[in-house]
């Protein structure tokens, strides 16, 4: 029987959503998966399920990080294949990379492979770390072709689309489907019954431009009678949001729920909405709208987002609106808002983006992951996964793998 795959994969946190691609990805034949995290104030982790995973502390050092456990597990006796988050914040990866190298221990670097806020320098470091590694992990294509673009990596490039597990969402908008009495209940006791009802579901931070919202609705409730926009989260740009509705004096129709974790619970809310209004940075919510068929509403800068946006086809599951423009969202969302087939053609299309074995399933994510591990351990080249994925995947979507692989062993 072939020895399995010892895989380590660190990364800065274990959130929920991670978990059951970690999951997925240990019930593989071959794969020996262990998963080293650290603890970050931003992100809750959760326990594992399915997969070895220990916490192990990052060093915070001003604006940098040093996660020594990354170090360690580069050295002789390590792991076939290393996963390293690829981010220009970590100290460690160069030394990492390099010890890796002659130690015969193959890597991998997992990240978006650009930056929302992009300077030359951070490419630069972030290009230069990608030729130390024996491949890179992309979590979408447009992502992976201007790496392409711009340089050739030693080792290969492959693309994990970032997607969500499905199952807990389905499960939830089949129960309030079935449930129709009990949503209409929830419904009449948040003032949601028969109005337009905007949503957003995220961190609320400064970065998500949730003010744009609470303005667009100050207009919009004077064409659209009743209109209601509830803000399920939390975070420091709270009471910055709760002063900015007070003051354009539509407190009465701005609902701050505060966070849901329960996915039934917020089921509730994603079934009584009309849109998902995310005004820019929008990551992961955008599947999760898409998977209760909402259609989303964001900018069309789309360099200011996470690589989600690529899910998003305007005119199919979503619309975008002029970046930074209020007038031009508000005009967006009046024209959504202003037409029920549009919506019900839009809605269907989002639910179809992620359920109708497109690229945006949790398969084939761990596809991705699974692909890119392979291919590091082999030494091989990426050439002859090519054709397996597209042979798997939406045609729109091609798949990268290629470049010389040059791996020392120690």
């Amino acid at each position: 029987m072939p020895r399995r795959t010892r895989v380590v994969i660190v990364q800065p946190a274990l959130p929920k959503y991670r978990v059951p691609v970690f999951r997925e990805l240990a019930s593989r034949p071959g794969i020996d998966l262990t998963v080293l995290y650290g603890e970050t104030s931003a992100i809750a982790n959760s326990e594992p399920d399915g997969f070895r995973a220990h916490v192990a502390p990052i060093h915070h050092l001003g604006p940098a990080y040093w996660h020594h456990v990354a170090w360690e597990e580069a050295g002789p006796g390590g792991p076939d294949v290393l996963v390293l988050p690829w981010d220009v914040h970590y100290l460690n990866t160069v030394p990492a990379l390099r010890r890796a190298a002659s130690s015969g221990v193959a890597t991998l670097l997992w990240g978006h492979g650009y930056s929302k806020n992009e300077q030359p320098w951070r490419r630069w470091v972030r290009d230069g770390l990608a030729r130390l590694a024996d491949g890179v992990v992309l979590y979408n294509q447009s992502a992976a072709d201007a790496l392409m673009a711009r340089q050739r990596p030693l080792g290969g490039v492959y693309v994990a689309p970032n997607s969500l597990d499905q199952a807990p969402i389905q499960a939830s908008r089949r129960y309030w489907r079935d449930h129709r009495e009990e949503l209409a209940a929830f419904q009449q006791a948040h003032s949601l019954s028969g109005v337009p009802v905007l949503l957003f579901v995220s961190r609320l931070t400064g970065h998500n431009r949730v003010a744009m919202l609470i303005e667009a609705a100050a207009e919009l409730r004077k064409r659209h009678r009743g209109l209601r926009v509830a803000i399920v989260g939390d975070g420091p740009g709270r009471a910055p949001l709760e002063e900015k509705a007070r003051e354009l004096s539509i407190s009465d129709a701005v609902s701050f729920v505060g966070p849901q974790y329960d996915e039934q619970a917020l089921g509730a809310w994603f079934m009584s909405a009309d849109v998902l209004c995310y005004p820019v940075n929008i990551g992961l919510s955008i599947l999760h709208a898409f998977g209760y068929g909402v259609p989303v509403v964001t900018s069309n800068r789309i360099e200011n987002q996470n690589p989600e946006i690529e899910a998003l086809r305007a005119g199919e599951n979503g619309l975008l609106y002029e970046h930074g423009s209020v007038g031009g969202l508000t005009r967006t969302l009046d024209m959504l808002l202003s037409d029920a087939p549009l919506r019900e053609r839009l809605g269907a299309g989002a639910l179809a983006t992620v359920t109708n074995a497109g690229v945006f399933t949790l398969d084939r994510m761990v596809d991705g992951l699974e692909r890119a591990i392979r291919g590091a351990r082999d030494g091989a080249t990426g050439e002859e996964h090519t054709e397996a994925w597209a042979a798997r995947t939406d045609p729109r979507i091609k798949t990268v793998g290629r470049g010389a692989h040059a791996k020392s062993a120690g």
